[in-house]
């Protein structure tokens, strides 16, 4: 059973203590004690700054570090009103996302932003952008825009991005971001949702509040940030788990009545309102291993090889088999990884266990995160920004197959 609350004891009692606000800025923690200080300074800074005349409050819901991260969170509010203190429920990024929903409530605000608690590129300005528009009725949900090194975001740029925008026709170009802006209805909306106890406890959240505002009907638009420098993770090292976090619940909510419905009309995309002036930006550099790439996508094949079969259409299967075999990516470009993708979507029309079919995404993932590496090495920012498109415009392309399969007797492969 999923807790009922996320608030612990110790949040309650802040924001007992706090009473009420208007604006609140969310930071979900965990051993961040580095780099939290600075960012619930510039927080801080960034409300009295552009929202000098509301009642303000920085919420900081933490996964029980032990290195004093809620401790620097109160030291450097400076003035603002913090509450911090753990939350409660499963471990992740998730749940305290639900406290700070659950802390908007309890407060009474208007509008929240959530940040990250790594942030070393935060200024004052994210957060007038990011809940402004909430406050002027201008947008009930904003999501970060920002410059990234073509290497950073792989799980955005390949998956997180060009299926939302084929499948819900809306080119929001971070729907994972960390960062973003939203009223209280849609605060009250996500924690009536009883997903507390799947992976949108954990890195799924960002894709479910995007979903969810998008299924919805939100109002939406997008923050230009500048460039985002934080704690970068080697695709290939690190986001295994992210990745099937994020796609598993981005599946789940796929093939839900209300969004099929939507998503099944969809054709096409439209552009989505950008707050900010979109500046030339050069992010700092993230170092990403080819070889560890290729090499898991080659052990992926021995584990994931069985579901394949089940799922995969016979010549996308045999393509990567023969790229499995040569150890060389170039064969899964844009096409082949949209259709192995719409493939596993597919499939997630009869089948519930999302997890397991992210699983066997994974593997291709790191196939085409080799080959996108490699297509764009010697390209700038720019020119590794319309491989991305080029590939958001593959799935465009390949969406009315899957439209087809999902509304038919059977699921098809071919």
């Amino acid at each position: 059973m999923a807790e009922t609350t996320a608030l612990s004891a110790e949040l309650r009692e802040g924001i007992r203590r706090v009473g009420e606000a208007d604006i609140v800025v969310g930071i979900p923690s965990f051993r961040n004690a580095g780099t939290i200080g600075h960012v619930a300074t510039v927080a801080a800074e960034g409300l009295r700054r552009h929202f000098g005349d509301a009642r303000v409050a920085i919420v900081n819901a933490d996964g029980g570090s032990e290195d004093g991260t809620t401790d620097r969170v109160r030291a450097s509010a400076d003035g603002v009103p913090a509450v911090a203190g753990r939350y409660q429920g499963r471990s992740g990024k998730g749940s305290a996302f639900r406290a700070i929903f659950e802390a908007v409530g309890l407060l009474g605000a208007r509008a929240c932003a959530v940040v990250d608690s790594d942030l070393r590129s935060i200024t004052p300005e994210w957060i007038e952008r990011l809940v402004g528009p909430i406050v002027r009725g201008e947008a009930e949900y904003v999501t970060p825009l920002y410059a990234r090194h073509k290497y950073d975001g792989t799980i955005t740029n390949t998956i997180a991005y060009p299926l939302t925008r084929a499948l819900y026709g809306a080119r929001i170009r971070q729907p994972i971001g960390g960062e973003f802006g939203f009223s209280s209805r849609l605060a009250s909306t996500y924690v009536s949702e009883p997903v507390w106890d799947t992976d949108v406890a954990r890195f799924g959240i960002d894709i479910f509040m995007t979903t969810t505002a998008l299924v919805g009907g939100a109002r939406i638009a997008q923050a230009f940030l500048g460039a985002k420098i934080h704690d970068p993770k080697d695709p290939g090292a690190d986001l295994g788990p992210m990745f099937t976090q994020v796609v598993g619940t981005l599946l789940a909510l796929a093939r839900r009545p209300e969004a099929v419905a939507i998503w099944s009309g969809v054709s096409g995309s439209r552009d989505v309102p950008v707050i900010g002036e979109i500046r030339p930006v050069e992010p700092e550099a993230v170092n990403a291993s080819m070889s560890i790439l290729i090499d898991k996508f080659q052990a992926g094949a021995q584990t994931e090889g069985r579901v394949w079969d089940a799922l995969l259409g016979a010549d996308v299967r045999a393509t990567i088999e023969e790229a499995v075999k040569a150890g060389h990516v170039g064969a899964i470009d844009d096409e082949l990884w949209a259709r192995t993708v719409y493939d596993i979507v597919a499939a997630a029309r009869d089948r519930d266990d999302t997890e397991v079919l992210a699983r066997a995404l994974l593997p291709v993932y790191f196939a085409r995160v080799a080959a996108l590496i490699d297509e764009v090495k010697e390209l700038d920012s720019a020119g590794a920004e319309r491989h991305v498109e080029a590939q958001a415009l593959a799935f465009e392309r390949f969406k009315p197959s899957l439209v087809e399969r999902w509304s038919a007797s059977e699921p098809s492969r071919a």
